[in-house]
């Protein structure tokens, strides 16, 4: 896309180092500046309140917008499990309770699922990712991951709930793949792939950066 006088400065609303190395990875052949929150002193952090993907990405957008001023891109995921009803949904990062680790509530998926064989060990990981412009506009892409769920921990890749997601087409938990792996058919690649098109049209129409671009 031409030289990177004025690329557009992306912040990822997430501390999650793991997060930012897997969108990193896919729109790095973009020019933008990308950051995170850690790279703003006092940014503040959305508790996640709200009983719905969308409501949650937005909040996390639209706090860490107001105190940068920048173009944010924030997601909510979470692993839905078919035997325990959609659970933990959107409360999957304290499954377990406050300030817990993924070892925490991998556990506690584990534990929970201990009689349930077969076809109810179906789980779904899923990614709504929103990106917010300074002015407020909004742009939304949702992915998706099926797999089901092991009976035990596996692999030293990704984090989360990597390691006891289990992928029967690959035969391998998530965890073992690499990132590189992990990247060509995650939930989070998925909607990373939408909101990688919308950059995209936003870099070459609007006037800011369609110089750039050149």
């Amino acid at each position: 896309m031409g030289n990177t006088a004025n690329p557009m400065t992306l912040v990822l609303a997430t501390h999650n180092r793991g997060k930012c190395r897997e969108i990193s990875q896919v729109l790095k052949d973009l020019p933008i500046r990308l950051l995170s929150t850690a790279d703003f002193k006092n940014c503040p952090k959305s508790e996640e309140p709200f009983e719905t993907y969308l409501e949650n990405a937005r909040d996390k957008a639209r706090l860490v917008s107001k105190h940068t001023g920048h173009w944010v891109l924030a997601d909510d995921s979470g692993l839905e499990v078919k035997a325990l009803g959609g659970a933990p949904g959107v409360k999957s990062a304290r499954y377990a309770g406050e300030e817990v680790s993924y070892l925490d509530n991998n556990e506690k998926i584990l534990t929970n699922l201990k009689s349930i064989q077969g076809k109810d060990r179906a789980a779904t990981f899923i990614s709504l990712m929103l990106l917010l412009s300074p002015q407020g506009e909004e742009w939304l892409s949702v992915g998706k991951l099926e797999g089901e769920i092991a009976l035990e921990a596996k692999g030293d890749h990704g984090f989360g709930y990597d390691p006891i997601f289990y992928l029967p087409n690959q035969k391998k938990h998530l965890a073992e793949l690499s990132l590189e792996e992990k990247n060509l058919i995650s939930h989070r690649r998925q909607a990373l792939e939408g909101i990688k098109k919308h950059l995209v049209k936003i870099l070459e129409t609007t006037p800011l950066f369609f110089s750039a671009n050149k």
